[in-house]
């Protein structure tokens, strides 16, 4: 396992981190999948060690994901080992059988505390604001939690988990303010629209999370049209058939790749994030102690002319696809 800075906090992180929202289990909120499906627990024990073992030394999680039962496990398996980095997020609320938010102080500074004993930890090493947009963080409550519970030795950094298709206004408001330590945003062979983000955050010393590095699965080449998901898994009514057809399609260029390199769908799309050093880590979401292995070998340096090529296609092809994308939720 290679390991890479994180901004200027300190803090060293696997570039291949552990993303824990599927071992949350199939949660709902209402008639709404926020989960991956059914979880077996046992398994994702099995997956959790393989990943400790295997060098992986960070974690993300969310108070949403499985309703606090992601956290549960982790601080069950992890507790507040010292060596290991557990990031987790706050704001995104099922209330009353429906998904909202909550950006208030009191709220943040009171999830932060059931969050800190779900995980079974003193500190949490990394707190995000769970895609807090550009209207609460002028509000400015939500920033003065984070302020104060890191001032009260509760989370050691804290930063800000950008929204899926327009990162930038949220960004540049921290970026222009100096605030926080980091930003966990998407990225991927699809979705590029976070890359004019790395060089400025990095000058500023901030930490680069890459999350969706598989774009829910489509970017392991392991889905056809024929796919079909249950309703309590959230990709149920996003990764339609026809959406599955045209990305595979749209990724063929890219594809070709996997033969100069000798390698798998899966790691070529690794890869290419981590072909970017302003990126501090990538968090696949890992269920099974297969997936660990899967997300983690066999990683390699894209060349720059592979890379150009990647984001060229990214501005002209990709554009239109993840708008329909989008437009599934």
């Amino acid at each position: 396992m290679q390991y890479r800075k994180f901004g200027t906090t300190g803090l060293r992180v696997s570039e291949v981190g552990f993303g824990a929202w599927a071992i949350g289990g199939a949660a709902m909120i209402g008639n709404t999948a926020i989960g991956w499906g059914d979880a077996d627990d046992t398994v994702s024990a099995e997956a959790i060690r393989a990943s400790l073992d295997a060098g992986i030394n960070f974690f993300d999680t969310a108070d949403i994901y499985g309703l606090g039962h992601s956290e549960e496990l982790l601080g069950r398996l992890i507790g507040d080992r010292k060596d290991v980095i557990i990031a987790s997020k706050v704001g995104n609320v099922s209330r009353d059988g429906q998904f909202t938010i909550d950006y208030t102080k009191e709220y943040i500074l009171r999830a932060c505390e059931q969050s800190l004993r779900r995980l079974r930890k003193d500190t949490i090493d990394y707190y995000q604001l769970h895609t807090a947009r550009l209207e609460h963080l002028q509000q400015g409550d939500c920033i003065t939690a984070m302020q104060e519970l890191q001032k009260a030795g509760k989370i050691r950094y804290w930063g800000l988990s950008l929204n899926t298709f327009d990162p930038l206004p949220e960004a540049e408001y921290l970026l222009n303010q100096g605030l926080g330590n980091g930003f966990q945003l998407v990225l991927n062979l699809l979705n590029q629209r976070s890359l004019p983000l790395l060089k400025a955050a990095v000058e500023k010393g901030y930490g680069i999370i890459a999350r969706m590095p598989l774009q829910f699965g489509l970017l392991t080449g392991k889905f056809d049209k024929g796919i079909s998901f249950p309703e309590n898994d959230h990709r149920h009514n996003r990764l339609l058939p026809a959406i599955v057809d045209a990305v595979a399609k749209a990724l063929g260029p890219v594809w070709e790749l996997c033969e100069k390199y000798q390698c798998s769908k899966t790691q070529l799309a690794l890869s290419y994030l981590l072909s970017y050093p302003e990126v501090s880590v990538i968090i696949p979401g890992i269920r099974t102690p297969e997936q660990m292995a899967g997300n983690t070998s066999g990683l390699f340096q894209l060349e720059e002319t592979d890379l150009r090529m990647i984001e060229s296609l990214g501005k002209t092809v990709f554009v239109p696809l993840m708008e329909q994308i989008k437009q599934q939720g």
